[in-house]
């Protein structure tokens, strides 16, 4: 496959209609693009020159291994060795902490000058733009992807949801379907994070809802045959754009309706 050059990529977002003073979150895999020349900082510029002084990136920036190793994000560690990580894993710092299996792009962009990120020490997001940081304040322990979240308030500015070569599955504004939607097993959760508190390094127990994505795709392609989802190309990588609320009001629907829980099976009726 030829390079693709940061000029390709942003007629190709010009093609889908993302346009100066949009708001839109972003998930990107670099990979699926192909050889770019420039790599993460030409997508990131890219998106940044499209969307203009008066626009808005929001990217995943999720350091989930901040995470206690009984929910299985530190699996190649011994169970007896466990409490050695709660005792020792670093707390969360917003201007250092990487993300884990985020991808080259939003791990260049957390870092990105004038980018802003959020508190939240396992689910954070970044923000570059006009309504950075607004989006990224008071993100609470306890409200990952609700009402005032990041992902909530993407919802009150009418944003964009680009996906560059990713699917549902990496869609994060679907949890706010999740918060929204009522459905049979819906519950709360006790996580752990290291945090600073008061000056010191503590771990933090914190209830949040309960919510693991395994229906996103299925979400993605009902949505997809029912409403407009702007298609394009950038190098190997498929682009789809759509409106989030489209997208959430869509999803808290289709939950409702197919959501399962008590048997453990989602039906796409």
């Amino acid at each position: 496959m030829k390079p693709v050059t940061k000029g390709e990529i942003k007629e190709a977002f010009a093609r889908l209609g993302l346009s100066p003073g949009d708001t839109v979150m972003v998930h990107t895999s670099l990979g699926k693009i192909g050889y770019v020349c420039g790599g993460a900082q030409s997508v990131i510029e890219a998106l940044i020159e499209t969307v203009g002084p008066e626009g808005t990136v929001m990217m995943p920036t999720q350091s989930w291994k901040n995470l206690d190793p009984e929910d299985g994000v530190h699996w190649t560690v011994a169970e007896e060795d466990w409490q050695t990580i709660r005792d020792n894993w670093p707390a969360y710092d917003a201007r250092i902490t990487p993300t884990n299996t985020m991808g080259a792009v939003a791990e260049m962009f957390r870092s990105w000058p004038g980018t802003v990120r959020s508190g939240h020490p396992a689910r954070s997001v970044a923000v570059w733009g006009k309504h950075a940081r607004y989006l990224v304040s008071e993100h609470d322990l306890s409200n990952i992807f609700g009402e005032g979240s990041p992902i909530g308030k993407l919802y009150e500015l009418d944003a964009w949801v680009l996906l560059i070569g990713v699917g549902y599955d990496k869609n994060t504004s679907l949890h706010l379907a999740d918060a929204r939607a009522q459905y049979p097993g819906k519950h709360t959760c006790i996580e752990h994070s290291a945090v600073m508190e008061g000056g010191k390094r503590v771990w933090k127990a914190y209830e949040t809802l309960y919510v693991d994505g395994e229906d996103f795709e299925a979400i993605g392609a009902a949505f997809e045959e029912r409403n407009t989802v702007r298609r394009g190309s950038a190098g190997g990588a498929q682009l789809r754009l759509m409106k989030q609320r489209d997208l959430i009001d869509f999803a808290v629907e289709w939950i409702e309706r197919n959501r399962r829980a008590e048997t453990g099976n989602k039906i796409d009726e």
